[in-house]
């Protein structure tokens, strides 16, 4: 597992907020269980918001190759884990990316970079699904961006109506796809295999 460089300052300002919120809750920061909780807390709440540092338009450009092909490019199932902008509680699952090129491919990483770009910040999945899909669009360029996303939000489950099985789908689509429903049919029996 890779190992993330945290600015100590933003850490120690993090965690002592954090400490704040142990008391306001009722807890004691200098239990013994909780001595070192503010500062994970602090850099597990930097790591969950690191998109914020990325920037996904550099991530892509790194890896956009001359492609004279013109059949969908499909990435399926990208893991992604975000935080409800609403509760900043977890909400996670999948997404699936597909293409039409124009000119160019993209590394198939540099996708899954995208999403984690735009997930690693206090998001609602609606806002995650159409941001991967423009930026794609917009940074690659292709004739036609579809992304799909399933996902399930602590804040139904955990608090809140509390239903347990409930899953969220947001699609978003632009170019080609926009145009042609055949077109979204087939990359949906495409990702449905």
């Amino acid at each position: 597992m890779e190992r993330k460089e945290y600015d100590e300052s933003k850490v120690a300002e993090v965690a002592s907020h954090f400490e704040a919120i142990l008391k306001l809750i009722g807890e004691d920061p200098e239990r013994e269980g909780l001595l070192k909780t503010p500062v994970r807390a602090a850099k597990a709440l930097l790591y969950a918001t690191s998109g914020y540092r990325i920037n996904p338009t550099e991530v892509m450009r790194q890896a956009i190759f001359s492609y004279n092909g013109s059949q969908m490019v499909i990435v399926k199932d990208i893991e992604f884990y975000s935080l409800c902008e609403h509760h900043i509680l977890p909400f996670f699952g999948t997404m699936s990316i597909g293409y039409i090129p124009d000119g160019t491919m993209l590394g198939l990483s540099k996708l899954a970079r995208v999403v984690d770009a735009y997930a690693r910040r206090l998001q609602v999945q609606e806002h995650l699904t159409a941001q991967v899909c423009q930026e794609i669009f917009t940074t690659l360029p292709a004739k036609g961006v579809i992304v799909s996303c399933t996902a399930q939000h602590l804040c139904m489950k955990m608090r809140g109506v509390e239903k347990q099985e409930s899953a969220t789908t947001t699609v978003d689509y632009l170019g080609t796809f926009a145009d042609d429903p055949a077109l979204r049919a087939e990359f949906f029996a495409a990702v449905r295999n």
